[in-house]
């Protein structure tokens, strides 16, 4: 069975990393697109990790993973080589309720990163269910010039109209019009 796509909503959930080699920083770049509230913990960090560390002003712990550093937090990412430390932090993960990623070894994870476009609010994540991230990757690239430079002034526009009209029926239609007339008037202005 493959994974469920679902975007979470990362606000007020504290992210853990355990990693601090290139694997980490990569999960990092992609978590401080949506998040700030990131803590890590690696016996050594890359130099590149401390650099963005100190950027971003990251809480961090030079030192080995202990049973019970996940307590707190709703989401932990395993971004090291030693598989089994990836299965008992993912085992212990069952007992405090918080989503798991370890990096490379699906059977310890609850979820897994996607590759995505991300602009201002157009998210487009795609996956391969692990099959291939390579071709994820690649389809990636072909999204990313495919989606029209005014997108994100049109998706302020849709976002004020939805705050300000009311709800029901004639706001969805209109709204559903509105959208469907930029995708033509896109596509139309590509041929």
């Amino acid at each position: 069975m493959g994974y469920f796509p679902a975007f979470i909503k990362l606000d007020n959930k504290k992210v853990l990393i355990v990693g601090g080699g290139c694997i980490a920083y990569e999960k990092l770049n992609h978590l401080l697109d949506f998040t700030k509230d990131i803590c890590l913990i690696a016996s050594d960090f890359s130099d590149k990790m401390m650099h963005r560390i100190e950027i971003e002003n990251l809480q961090y712990e030079k030192r080995i993973y202990v049973k019970g550093d996940i307590v707190s937090y709703a989401v932990v990412v395993v971004a090291v080589d030693d598989i089994s430390l990836q299965a008992e932090i993912f085992n212990e993960s069952r007992l405090y309720s918080c989503l798991c990623n370890a990096v490379d070894s699906v059977e310890y994870c609850d979820f897994i990163f996607p590759s995505y476009v991300k602009k201002d609010d157009l998210i487009i994540a795609i996956s391969t269910s692990g099959a291939s991230p390579a071709m994820a990757k690649h389809l990636k690239k072909y999204l990313q010039n495919l989606i029209p430079e005014g997108i994100s002034g049109f998706l302020q526009e849709m976002k004020e109209l939805r705050r300000t009209l009311p709800k029901g029926n004639e706001r969805m239609k209109m709204l559903d019009k509105k959208a469907e007339n930029y995708i033509k008037n896109w596509r139309n202005n590509e041929s």
